[in-house]
């Protein structure tokens, strides 16, 4: 599926984004615009509408500065507030919720690992409502870490400026970002994050993500040809990343929160079809399906799950924030294992409570025009990002054996 790419995203001469005050600031505001996504969430997945507007209204809601650290004007939001952002905005409508992942997790890389003058550059960016993409990783690479797209510095420019070039997939956010970021690798095999403009020349993205869910998150490819970029827009990871970090951990806890708002969504709907429209069994004798026994006892048992899944986001997300800004190897492990642990019930939850929600509700959930179906597909797609069946491993060798989990963004 190929849709019309706009013109590029520009900013000349848009009034700045709102300034976000307080945490509790934030979350008010991620919950009115929840409650403003989700009216026409369904309609833009079955017609697989892109949410260029609803995008703009996110991030000029100031929301997706909340990170900014408070030394360059922002408020330095918590990740318990980043991740409750996330899980609100994912509940209303998990594609938008998703968009900003890549953002977020780009932000906390540069508060770490940017020099002051790179900071002051994408901070001022960020606060003013400039949104980061995503150029995912390569689709043809051995694995996710398979890193083939080159920057190579222009020796005979005398600038330091590099010369991008490379084709990238997965690119969630990217078709409406103002800057897009991208793994690749230097002249000496060294691994680098560049920094690109959406409407550099020789930047290309294209729409051609065709997944049955999460449909409009519009991850498809991003080409970089001969794209010149300067060295103020270059990170380079290769000392960074052998120290401990919080990368990982920061990247899979808003993982983790956007499916718990898929499974709040899921079990939500699954209430309002079953007091509103459900039918109860013939064989019952009730008069009301919300009366059904083995109902109550499922919703009872979704309730509780929904309760554990996010208090153990929530205690994962305190975990982070408790951390100190060195943090040791240790530390770094005991972030992974608790947002792994937070990862597998997310992911379990939301495609059971998306899968529940069909047997509970009867044969009317299925009719095309309530596309119920939805949650159940943007579950079973971004579960999908990396495998539960790992977490287990990771939390289970780390109680056993004090092996540390893997020390990357899938981790």
């Amino acid at each position: 599926m190929s849709a019309h790419i706009p013109e590029p995203i520009r900013r000349a001469g848009q009034r700045p984004a709102q300034r976000i005050s307080s945490e509790s600031h934030a979350l008010q505001v991620a919950a009115e615009l929840a409650a403003e996504f989700a009216t026409s969430a369904a309609q833009r997945d079955r017609e697989r509408i892109l949410p260029f507007e609803q995008i703009e209204r996110f991030s000029q809601s100031g929301l997706w500065a909340i990170t900014v650290p408070r030394s360059h004007g922002g408020i330095g939001a918590s990740w318990q507030t980043v991740a409750e952002v996330i899980r609100l905005i994912s509940a209303a409508d998990p594609s938008i919720g998703q968009i900003p992942q890549n953002h977020f997790g780009n932000l906390n890389l540069i508060a770490r690992l940017a020099s002051q003058e790179q900071q002051r550059l994408f901070f001022a960016e960020v606060l003013d409502g400039a949104r980061l993409g995503n150029a995912g990783p390569e689709r043809n690479g051995k694995n996710v870490l398979d890193v083939r797209t080159r920057a190579t510095l222009d020796r005979a420019a005398g600038d330091g400026s590099y010369l991008l070039n490379g084709t990238r997939f997965y690119s969630t956010g990217a078709l409406y970002a103002h800057w897009i970021p991208s793994r690749a690798i230097d002249d000496d095999g060294q691994p680098l994050v560049v920094y690109t403009r959406r409407d550099a020349p020789g930047v290309r993205v294209i729409d051609d993500w065709s997944s049955f869910g999460q449909r409009t998150t519009a991850s498809g490819t991003v080409v970089f040809d001969n794209v010149r970029v300067p060295a103020t827009q270059v990170l380079a990871l290769k000392d960074a990343l052998q120290q401990p970090n919080n990368i990982g951990p920061v990247s899979q806890l808003i993982q983790a929160a956007i499916d718990a708002g898929i499974a709040h969504a899921a079990v939500q709907d699954t209430i309002a079809f079953v007091t509103t429209r459900s039918r109860p069994y013939v064989d019952s004798g009730l008069e009301r399906a919300s009366d059904d026994p083995y109902i109550l006892r499922d919703i009872g048992n979704l309730s509780l799950r929904l309760h554990a899944a996010d208090a153990l986001l929530e205690d994962a997300a305190a975990l982070l924030d408790s951390l100190p800004a060195q943090l040791s190897f240790e530390q770094m492990a005991q972030a992974s294992a608790a947002v792994a642990e937070a990862k597998v019930l997310s992911t379990e939850l939301a495609l059971l409570a998306s899968e529940k929600l069909f047997e509970l509700s009867g044969s009317a959930a299925t009719l095309a025009s309530h596309n119920l179906d939805r949650h159940w597909r943007n579950a079973r797609v971004h579960t999908l990002h990396d495998p539960v069946r790992w977490k287990y491993f990771a939390v289970g060798n780390y109680a056993l054996n004090g092996t540390p989990p893997p020390r990357h963004s899938w981790s």
